[in-house]
């Protein structure tokens, strides 16, 4: 199924000839005496640029919601793949925008409307799900709901019937349309 991705970051991929004009132009303005096709410099010029750039979309989606995220994981690990979870207790999406484990990370939302991470690192790839608990949920069905995800009989049914989607509110920031929804 063809899935089109609405790009929030990245890391993955990035070619340093999108950012030669842009390096040129930060030494001629900051009057450097450096050479303007030495490519190492370009690099770190343009790692830099990139992860300047992840501070402002954290800035942007600045997003308080009223309960906490939940991140489903399908998890590379050096033994094979495993599921898990964590909680990000804060309930702000700019707190989804962070990862330590994987070196080169991608953060879009799908056509469904769900925040996703695609990450790789040494051992292989991991596949992040970020939604938010509903709310009036009570502690009980929270527990359940974990218990399902731990013991592998989570179904997509079981994950839309306790969390929602923050597509939408990430949505409103960028001005983005999700199947038949506008933007609000």
């Amino acid at each position: 199924m063809y899935q089109h991705k609405r790009l929030v970051w990245t890391n993955d991929y990035l070619d340093p000839d999108d950012y030669r004009e842009e390096y040129i132009d930060y030494i001629r303005a900051n009057e450097l005496d450096w050479d303007t096709g030495d490519e190492d410099r370009l690099y770190e010029f343009m790692i830099g640029d990139n992860d300047d750039m992840l501070d402002v979309e954290r800035m942007n989606l600045d997003i308080q919601l009223s309960q906490p995220i939940i991140v489903l994981g399908d998890l590379g690990l050096w033994h094979g793949r495993v599921n898990g979870y964590r909680i990000i207790d804060s309930g702000n999406i700019k707190d989804c925008l962070y990862d330590n484990v994987c070196d080169y990370v991608t953060w879009y939302v799908d056509d469904l409307g769900d925040l996703r991470m695609d990450g790789a690192h040494h051992d292989g790839s991991n596949y992040y799900l970020y939604r938010a608990f509903k709310d009036g949920l009570s502690e009980t069905q929270i527990n359940n709901f974990l218990d399902k995800i731990y013991y592998g009989k989570c179904t997509r049914a079981d994950v839309t019937r306790y969390t929602r989607r923050l597509g939408d509110e990430i949505a409103k920031v960028y001005g983005w349309t999700f199947r038949g929804r506008k933007a609000a």
